[in-house]
């Protein structure tokens, strides 16, 4: 070979000493030193099993659980990895023929690809369950046994607060947002555990398992030393009282409306009740994809949280935010009184009072005792005319930002999804409405609580926080605190800041204050009083109309009240509306006073066990509605199941 080729044979000769000497290291490293590589690599005798977590639990404001871990399984599968099983006999266990077999492995393709592992057949009832584990090794490789924590509700309540948990969905899976997701995860999918997935949701484990010549697990791997251990989610702890919650259920009882309760002091809901309810079981378990598309259309829409979806004008309800709107911007002082004789006469057209009697708006406080419409269509006026605002739109907008300012007209930010957040004429929607022509006169009444408003009952029940905490509140939420929270966790920041949203002087609140004493002391609120307590409130009869085809139908007004108590350090603020139900004294004060005294007494009193089981007994919704409505034979069967005595 000539001389002049030797350097060249060298350095190939190098190349290939060096990279098989790689190459030798390399393997050394994986099945010498590394042998963990190894142990897995062998697919055919070992098995990796997800291990998931415990979610966590979620207790109310006395610690009592309100929901539980259940263990149930489902049973996933890896198409691929689907040879020589004994089909038939798992078709007879899971009772489905050939054809549905065919299809549920193709919808695995389809959704997840053949190598990885879909859910076959899921939260399976414990009598399949056990035939699957006894006949397991007939299935396998392919199919394989999960452990699934499932939720369980003890008090049957609180179904649209607390939601549900479901299988997290294709389309979820390809959002970025959900990337620690895997197919087959559970979620939480409404109400807290959505919110606080994050909390609730824990840690998922691995464990290596073992598995004999018939593919039967047998032990862990090299004892468990490449486990990773399932992390349990956090628990919550909430301001929620869920025997408050309970009776407000049964009070509701053949109802629709609802009924919020918000302590003062902390703006945590003591209660969000929403009628027609559901008991949260049916949507746990086997059946929850059946019991869902039942829910769903059911007449009374009990998976329609009416507490922070549903609108209602407020009607009189509005008069002591007209009030203490006029009291801050400085146009009233509590003395000032309005000659009405029965009308309000000012607009150019008769607006009718429901009093008559002279005297009987002379005074802020009288007026909101006898609820006249005129004293407080004449304080929006008095307010959106104000001669410092320089003409009406400017004061129309400063007294939208006032009612904004009020947590109205946009969503307050409770810590549940899908909050409405209702409507509030501002300038832009008068200028819209009414081509830019309009005044004061044009919208009047939304100064007694009807025309273009719209309220959701959490909005009315926060407004008698501001009242009650003369002039400030808490943005409403139901977790009041997290286990194991760190510095790190800012999730629950927001709702320990006080906000500051009128400053009228201590003698203005007093006037509205007491005059809301009043009607419940004198006036068409009486049946709110609770012996011994000082209930502050105010009765609201709120206008319903329905658009049918061109015509706009007026329907059967809705019954209204809100309230506080007691005076003085108030405990609770609470709103309520019953649907087609009349005035706000007949069915909302009453139910108003059950729940004010059940939580300030945490008993009801003999003498009223008479109102409340009157309250409970009497349905308000259409006998037509009731009659199409399968809630109660729902809710029935799950009652049954749950109670081992009426089995």
């Amino acid at each position: 070979m000539s001389v002049y080729n030797q350097p060249r044979k060298r350095v190939i000769q190098f190349i290939i000493i060096a990279m098989v000497s790689i190459i030798i290291t390399r393997l050394f490293f994986l099945q010498i030193v590394d042998k963990q590589y190894s142990k897995l690599a062998d697919a055919n005798a070992v098995l990796k099993k997800v291990v998931y977590p415990s979610r966590g639990i979620i207790f109310d404001r006395k610690g009592k659980s309100i929901l539980r871990n259940d263990a149930m399984y489902d049973l996933v599968v890896t198409p691929r990895s689907v040879k020589g099983i004994d089909t038939v006999q798992l078709c007879k266990i899971l009772n489905i023929d050939r054809d549905e077999f065919v299809k549920r492995i193709s919808l695995a393709i389809n959704r997840n690809g053949p190598v990885r592992q879909s859910v076959f057949a899921s939260l399976l009832p414990p009598e399949v369950y056990g035939q699957l584990q006894e006949n397991m090794y007939l299935f396998q490789p392919g199919f394989e046994l999960i452990l699934r924590p499932v939720r369980s509700y003890p008090y049957g309540t609180a179904a649209n607060i607390l939601g549900y948990i479901g299988e997290i969905s294709p389309a979820m899976l390809k959002d970025s947002a959900y990337a620690s997701y895997q197919s087959g995860d559970y979620i939480g999918l409404t109400g807290l555990e959505k919110t606080y997935e994050s909390v609730l949701m824990g840690q998922r484990g691995i464990q290596y398992l073992v598995r004999d010549n018939y593919n039967r697990p047998q032990g862990p791997l090299e004892n468990g030393a490449y486990d990773t251990a399932a992390i349990a989610g956090r628990n919550l702890r909430l301001a929620l009282d869920i025997e408050l919650q309970g009776l407000g259920e049964r009070l509701m009882t053949g109802k629709i409306g609802s009924i919020v309760a918000i302590d003062p002091s902390t703006g945590g809901i003591l209660a969000m009740v929403s009628g027609a309810t559901y008991d949260p079981n049916l949507l746990s378990g086997s059946n929850r994809a059946r019991n869902f598309a039942k829910l769903v259309l059911d007449t009374t829409n009990p998976v329609y949280n009416r507490g922070i979806q549903a609108y209602y004008v407020p009607g009189s309800a509005m008069k002591p935010l007209s009030a203490l709107i006029a009291l801050d911007e400085g146009v009233i002082t509590p003395s000032y009184g309005y000659p009405c004789r029965g009308a309000y006469l000012a607009c150019g057209r008769s607006i009718r009072c429901m009093h008559s009697e002279p005297g009987h708006a002379s005074s802020l406080r009288v007026a909101m005792a006898h609820s006249c419409n005129s004293y407080f269509m004449h304080l929006y006026r008095l307010s959106v005319d104000a001669p410092k605002w320089g003409g009406v739109k400017a004061g129309q907008q400063k007294w939208a930002e006032y009612m904004h300012a009020m947590g109205f007209g946009h969503r307050v930010g409770v810590d549940i999804p899908n909050e409405k957040p209702g409507l509030i004429p501002d300038s832009a929607y008068m200028n819209r409405r009414y081509r830019g022509a309009w005044n004061s006169c044009s919208e009047v009444y939304v100064g007694m609580g009807q025309g273009a408003m719209n309220f959701t009952p959490l909005q009315m029940a926060n407004a008698m926080c501001i009242i009650a905490n003369r002039g400030s509140y808490f943005i409403p939420h139901f977790v009041h605190s997290i286990d194991g929270a760190t510095d790190k966790d800012t999730i629950l920041n927001k709702y320990s800041v006080r906000h500051v949203v009128a400053h009228a002087s201590d003698s203005a609140f007093k006037a509205v204050i007491m005059g809301m004493q009043d009607v419940v002391e004198h006036g068409t609120g009486r049946v709110a009083q609770i012996e011994g307590i000082i209930v502050c409130g105010k009765t609201g009869t709120a206008e319903n109309k329905a658009r049918i085809g061109d015509k706009v139908v007026q329907l059967k007004d809705h019954s209204v009240f809100v309230a506080f108590a007691p005076r003085d350090n108030p405990k609770i603020a609470i709103a309520v509306v019953v649907d087609n139900a009349g005035f706000g004294g007949t069915y909302a004060a009453p139910i108003a006073s059950l729940m004010m005294e059940k939580y300030i007494n945490d008993t009801i009193s003999a003498k009223r066990k008479p109102l409340m089981d009157r309250m409970i007994a009497t349905p308000t919704m259409s006998a037509e509605m009731r009659a199409k409505s399968k809630l109660d034979s729902l809710n029935n069967s799950v009652k049954r199941y749950l109670n081992p005595a009426d089995k």
